[in-house]
């Protein structure tokens, strides 16, 4: 899986007619009196608390020594109240104290987790760690959950979260260090749980408005329980696991399969008759260490012996996993993410490359086929919409078909962003495989808020969430006019907060799915399914702009906006955002305070005009600078609702 980069200019969209036949199934499926143009956003409820832990009764509250350490409430140091729990005689790092949660943590609920930790008087600062200890049938695995840099001079916080995916004879919630043994001290232990919003059970289902082909969503384990498995079975009719089928996870040491969490999303498709596409056999990501190991251990070179052994590697592999579901797996990715179209011969330089070179798409196409006869094969890779990609992964396709090689069809991830790519470039690409007669399927849809690495919003803009319900609409349009040759769509997570797009250097969340974080249907989701959808969000009925461009010259320009508030409530502060999307600058603005973030702008009150009573207005201006275009905003949100414009 790969983010798109934002490329160098925002092409205009093809016009498009969403398929009638088949959108008006939505309204069809609708209960009388339901609306189609919009849902509104279920409120969270409130946390549940399962452990809370003061020690102010003078008892340990069932906390106990993993090892040969003491732990006793005192009063010696408290976070809150008089009480704590002290942990002396400590000889190991591991030893710390521990809290049987077995039977208080349920199976398929996400809890979160804290603790307050304190350093004995005179220890050396360390990390401490939050962790969960899990047995079954006497193996012991574990998971740290948070840590921080504890210091005796004070308290500090370990926070967390656990989601108890699978069986266990033991579950325990524990605390230890990373480098010294002093002791420490623990306080205010809160272990809660917000119970799931239910999902919307009267909206039109995805895989009965889309009948062209199959629809079908990534999965993790954690999405097997509770409203997230509703939601995945009441909308798709095709499971991709996510991670559970890669080389790490289904062989992490030699010959040493395991297949748990596998078995669990394949067992979740069969129960709800789901299809499963098997994602991915052979990658340069996510493969141990030993794979590329010599004989004697060391990292491999090009050699005709290594060569030898990489591949009977691969296929003991591939024979392992592929082999074990049979049947019960349709569709497998074999090769992913081979294409590198900066090479000159547009082959990814990875190791299964240097040492084999293409011989090792050739064996694992031959040894899928040869497990799985029933199966479609697949090459998957991402960014196939950029001509050099495709045309590089064209020849490679190819070439190898003509060898007869079982290359059944092509896999274009499509983890896109809400300005690229264009309905022409993904067009094109379609095209593109047209002639070689084989199955295109999209495997990892995706449309990020994002449009570069810079940006990162607390969050998602309402214009950001409008643009990306156009970007679906545009891309499920062109996929069912091409549903002829498109034999799979699948989203690349369930809702917003099942993504592998949160996260990464800047931190930032992403909002990339149909369904938001409280698994309710977002304007994405209406836009794809409502063939009367009006292309807005819903304004509320709170206010009013009117944006104009009062002077205009080469380069520059004099804008001046108009904020009424027709609430029946006075605003005390208010916040207007809105999108400059063609690279516009405000260079200074007068009765208000501006910031940027990337094509976003948002504009804050004064000191001095913060009030805005019912029915009345405020106005600021700003000098501007412009080139190629400078189109009128037409949306606009205050304090984070949208306004009608005058």
């Amino acid at each position: 899986m790969r983010a798109s980069p934002r490329r160098p200019e925002r092409r205009s969209p093809l016009l498009f007619a969403v398929c009638t036949v088949v959108l008006a199934v939505a309204t069809a499926l609708l209960p009388s009196g339901a609306a189609l143009a919009g849902t509104t956003t279920a409120a969270s409820a409130d946390p549940v608390t399962v452990v809370s832990g003061t020690f102010e009764d003078g008892t340990t509250q069932g906390w106990a020594a993993r090892g040969g350490e003491t732990v006793e409430a005192g009063t010696t140091v408290a976070h809150g109240g008089t009480g704590s729990l002290a942990v002396t005689g400590r000889t190991g790092t591991w030893q710390g104290p521990i809290l049987d949660v077995t039977d208080t943590l349920a199976e398929g609920t996400r809890y979160s987790v804290s603790v307050w930790v304190r350093l004995a008087d005179g220890a050396t600062p360390d990390v401490a760690r939050l962790s969960v200890e899990r047995r079954l049938d006497g193996a012991a695995s574990y998971q740290t959950l948070g840590s921080a840099q504890a210091t005796a001079d004070g308290w500090v916080e370990l926070t967390g979260s656990y989601l108890r995916t699978s069986e266990a004879d033991y579950v325990g919630l524990y605390v230890e260090t990373a480098s010294v043994t002093a002791g420490f001290f623990i306080d205010d232990v809160i272990v809660s749980h917000v119970p799931e919003t239910p999902i919307q059970t009267d909206i039109p289902s995805l895989k009965e408005v889309f009948t062209e082909f199959p629809l079908g969503v990534a999965l993790s384990p954690e999405s097997l329980y509770g409203e997230r498995a509703r939601l995945a079975a009441k909308h798709f009719n095709s499971v991709t696991p996510g991670n559970a089928l890669k080389w790490d996870a289904t062989e992490p040491r030699e010959g040493a399969f395991q297949f748990t969490d596998a078995d669990r999303i394949v067992q979740f498709a069969a129960e709800n008759g789901m299809a499963v596409r098997g994602h991915t056999l052979v990658w340069h990501q996510q493969t141990p260490d030993w794979v590329f190991r010599d004989a004697a251990g060391d990292v491999m070179t090009p050699t005709p012996e290594n060569k030898e052994l990489l591949l009977s590697r691969l296929e003991a592999h591939i024979r392992g996993v592929a082999g074990r579901y049979g049947d019960d797996i349709g569709v497998w990715d074999v090769v992913n993410e081979v294409i590198d179209e900066n090479q000159a011969d547009g082959m990814r330089r990875s190791m299964w490359y240097q040492i084999t070179g293409l011989d090792y798409i050739r064996t694992a196409f031959r040894v899928a086929h040869e497990v799985a006869p029933n199966a479609r094969l697949f090459i998957n890779d991402y960014n196939t919409n950029v001509p050099a990609k495709r045309d590089a992964l064209f020849g490679l396709v190819s070439q190898l078909r003509s060898e007869g090689v079982p290359i059944h069809g092509v896999g274009h991830q499509m983890h896109v962003n809400v300005e690229w790519p264009s309905v022409a470039e993904t067009e094109a690409m379609l095209q593109k495989f047209i002639p070689l007669g084989v199955e295109q399927q999209i495997t990892e849809l995706d449309v990020s808020i994002y449009t570069n690495s810079g940006e990162s919003f607390p969050t998602p803009p309402a214009d950001r969430l409008l643009a990306q319900a156009h970007k679906y609409r545009e891309m499920f349009g062109l996929f069912t006019e091409y549903a002829e040759h498109i034999t799979s769509v699948t989203v690349w997570g369930l809702d917003d907060d099942s993504t592998w797009l949160d996260g990464g250097s800047l931190g930032r969340d992403d909002a990339p799915m149909l369904f938001d974080d409280q698994l309710q249907a977002k304007s994405a989701y209406w836009a794809v399914v409502d063939p009367n959808w009006s292309g807005t969000a819903e304004p509320s009925s709170g206010c009013r702009v009117a944006y104009q461009v009062v002077n205009e010259w080469p380069g520059g320009f004099e804008g001046r906006v108009t904020v009424t508030n027709t609430s029946p409530s006075p605003l005390a502060g208010w916040n207007l955002t809105w999108s400059l999307a063609q690279g516009q600058e405000i260079a200074r603005l007068w009765n208000g305070v501006v910031s940027r973030n990337g094509s976003a702008v948002s504009v804050r009150n004064t000191s001095w005009n913060g009030t805005l009573a019912a029915d009345s207005a405020v106005t600021f201006g700003f000098l501007g600078s412009w080139s190629g275009a400078n189109p009128r905003p037409t949306y606009f949100t205050l304090n984070g609702g949208a306004c009608t414009t005058a």
